[in-house]
């Protein structure tokens, strides 16, 4: 009986041994990022969106307990500084390392040497595209194809625009416009082709088969029947302000033109150009006055369009939250956890009844 008893406390004892080990042992397979140090190289730094991205990487390290450099060139032009600032951050052996790269190419090679080394890279906000496979771990990025849907959505929900196209027909169709600055730049190919799928499978649940993409072949979709609203996408021939502002006077010339989506700043800017920085679209009395215009990001000619309601709304990048996912990331690949290859950083639509609140307001950059 006495052996049986010792037997037992001493199966009782290993069992709470084995228990506690395990209690102990954390999920990401015995490797932490307390006290880590992460190098953040940002594409610029005096830029308000750059210090709102800074804020949320901040307040990250905060809740990881890591420690951060935040480091930018003084413009997005400057890609030999942001090279030396990848260089010296290497220098440092962190143990992460986050990266909004200039350009792709020139720093090829110190991408290869983060492999070599173990440092694991993150990309954020546009990331490093086309990077050699495998010296991007994930990137934390705006989904530019869900911004573009979201525009289209809320243009979709105005009573006005809803009547207008209900009303169109073969014979006297409606144009809902597209200004994007280029067809190659992935952010703006993809806020375009959100906007378009979802403007179009909107307004086929009244018009099927009648919707038709035009104006660019990147894009154009025939429509099965005929016509009755017109998805008119305009790109200008370069991004200079000048090619903008006559494909923009060139679009807002359209008979019919009821809704028109920019896509980027320098659309945003044309038009702007095109209608006396605005109040040509002045709700009262201006020349285009029934006309719907949503941009996308901020900036401080846009925000007074939407405050003075010439701007219908607009949809934002979370800069905040690229800040914040960036250094997450990083210390989830420091912990040895798998990533997703992309995570959505989200978007918001602002108006001038929302803009200043407290949830909008620190997205809105000048």
């Amino acid at each position: 009986m006495k052996k049986k008893l010792i037997t037992l406390l001493a199966l009782l004892i290993i069992t709470s041994l084995v228990f506690a080990s395990c209690s102990k042992a954390p999920s990401t397979g015995g490797k932490s990022a307390e006290g880590a140090y992460i190098a953040i190289i940002s594409k610029g730094f005096q830029h308000q969106f750059w210090q709102t991205v800074k804020k949320g990487s901040e307040d990250a390290a905060k809740k990881y307990n890591v420690n951060i450099t935040f480091d930018g060139p003084p413009s997005e032009s400057d890609i030999s500084i942001q090279i030396d600032q990848i260089n010296a951050a290497l220098a440092k052996n962190p143990k992460a390392i986050a990266l909004a790269a200039l350009d792709t190419e020139s720093v090829t090679e110190q991408l290869k040497q983060a492999k070599e080394k173990g440092i694991p890279v993150i990309g954020f906000d546009s990331g490093v595209p086309n990077a050699p496979e495998g010296t991007i771990i994930s990137t934390a990025s705006t989904d530019n194809e869900a911004g573009g849907a979201l525009a289209a959505e809320e243009i979709f929900k105005i009573p006005e625009i809803k009547a207008k196209i209900e009303a169109a027909t073969p014979e006297k169709p409606v144009i809902i416009g597209v200004l994007s600055q280029d067809a190659t730049s992935a952010s703006v190919v993809g806020r375009t082709v959100g906007f378009l799928n979802k403007m179009k499978e909107q307004v086929e649940t009244i018009h099927p088969g009648a919707v038709a993409i035009t104006g660019h072949d990147k894009y154009a979709k025939a429509s099965e029947k005929d016509m009755a609203v017109e998805l008119l996408v305009q790109v200008p021939a370069t991004t200079n302000i000048t090619d903008g502002q006559t494909t923009a006077q060139g679009m807002l010339a359209k008979e019919n033109l009821i809704a028109l989506f920019l896509s980027n700043e320098l659309s945003v800017s044309a038009v702007l150009s095109c209608t006396s920085d605005g109040q040509e679209l002045n709700k009262e009395n201006g020349k285009y006055k029934d006309l719907i215009v949503v941009g996308f990001d901020a900036g401080a000619p846009q925000k007074n369009a939407i405050r003075n309601g010439w701007f219908y709304g607009s949809v934002t990048q979370d800069p905040y939250m690229i800040g914040y996912y960036a250094v997450e990331l990083a210390v989830k690949a420091i912990q040895g956890e798998k990533l997703d290859e992309f995570v959505d950083t989200g978007c918001q639509f602002y108006t001038a009844e929302n803009m200043d609140d407290e949830s909008i307001a620190p997205l809105l950059y000048d």
